[in-house]
């Protein structure tokens, strides 16, 4: 039977906490945008041809 009160339960409750969730959005998004604009630089500024 499962310990309610276990480390990974505690992990997963913290990783779902606002602040959290809000710094490793707004990392993903910036990762995004920089490998994004790194193999496409000109369609950032550029879209159409």
């Amino acid at each position: 039977m499962a310990n309610p009160n276990n480390q990974a339960n505690f992990f997963v409750r913290y990783l779902s906490l606002a602040p959290v969730l809000a710094v490793i959005s707004v990392s993903v998004a910036f990762s995004t945008w920089a490998v994004f604009n790194y193999f496409f630089p000109d369609l950032l500024f550029h879209p159409l041809p």
